[in-house]
C-alpha cells in the first residue's frame, strides 16, 4: 500500500485494523496478509474521508527548536502550531482546531540551528513523498559561511564528497554573494550541508530552508504557521 502511494505503513496497519482495506473488492482485516501483483488495492470510503480530513502544516521554523520530539531541554516545533501562532496572511479556509495536531509528525528534519520551511502532515502520502525511500523532491537552501574556501571546493559541493562512508547525490552550491551560498539537494542526511562546507574549508554560520519541491517559503514570519492549500503541491 504504501508502495503504491495509497497511504503510510502506518496508516495502513490502522485501516487494515479497521477493516478499510479491500482486496479485489473484499475486506482485509488480518495484518501481513499476502497481496499477488495482479490484485487491486482500494480503500474504503472511510478512509478516503479521513485522508481528506488530513492537514498539512507549513512552519517557519525558527533557531531554538527542534523538529520532532523534545531534546537537551528544547521544545519541539509541533509547540509552535497554535491558534494565536497562525500567519495572518494564510488564504485556507480551514479554521484551527486541537484535532489538527493529532498525529501531526514532521516530514523531514531541520536542524535545531537552523531556521526556514519544516513540513508537518497528518497524511502519510505526502510524508512518503518527502521522506520515503525513493523520495527526491527537490529542498533549496541559503547558507551564510565564513572560511577559505579550498580551491576546487565549489566543484566538490556539487558532486564528489562523501558523508558516512557514502557518497552523496549530486546537488546545486552557488554563491549567492560574498558570504552566501545557494544550496539545492535531493537528499537529507543529518546536519548534511554543514558537514559538506566543513570538507571544503567552510563553516556554517546561518542555514535557512527556503522551498520544498513546489512549495516556498516565501514571506511566512519566523515562528509563524500556514496550512498548505488544496492548489499547492509539493
Amino acid at each position: 500500500m504504501s508502495q503504491q502511494g495509497l497511504c503510510s505503513r502506518r496508516e495502513a496497519d490502522s485501516y487494515i485494523e479497521r477493516g478499510w482495506v479491500l482486496v479485489d473488492g473484499v475486506p482485509v482485516t488480518e495484518l501481513g496478509t499476502r497481496v499477488f501483483p495482479n490484485q487491486k488495492i482500494t480503500l474504503a470510503k472511510a478512509a478516503q474521508s479521513r485522508q481528506d480530513a488530513s492537514v498539512t502544516i507549513l512552519l517557519n521554523k525558527p533557531v531554538g527548536y527542534v523538529s520532532a520530539q523534545a531534546e537537551k531541554g528544547y521544545k519541539p516545533a509541533i509547540t509552535l502550531i497554535t491558534a494565536e501562532s497562525r500567519f495572518g496572511g494564510d488564504r485556507s479556509p480551514l479554521r484551527f482546531s486541537p484535532a489538527h495536531l493529532r498525529g501531526l509528525a514532521p516530514a523531514g528534519r531541520l536542524d535545531i540551528d537552523s531556521t526556514g520551511l519544516l513540513v508537518l502532515t497528518q497524511d502519510g502520502r505526502i510524508a512518503k513523498q518527502l521522506i520515503g525511500e525513493d523520495a527526491g523532491v527537490e529542498k533549496e537552501y541559503l547558507v551564510r559561511v565564513q572560511g577559505k574556501l579550498a580551491a576546487n571546493g565549489l566543484a566538490l559541493l556539487n558532486f564528489g564528497l562523501s558523508l558516512d562512508g557514502q557518497p552523496l547525490k549530486r546537488a546545486e552550491a552557488g554563491w549567492q554573494n560574498k558570504d552566501q551560498l545557494r544550496f539545492v539537494l535531493r537528499e537529507g542526511k543529518k546536519r548534511q550541508i554543514r558537514r559538506m562546507c566543513e570538507l571544503v574549508g567552510l563553516a556554517v554560520t546561518g542555514l535557512k530552508r527556503v522551498r520544498i519541491g513546489k512549495v516556498k517559503l516565501a514571506d511566512l514570519p519566523a515562528g509563524q504557521w500556514r496550512y498548505l492549500r488544496s492548489d499547492e503541491h509539493f
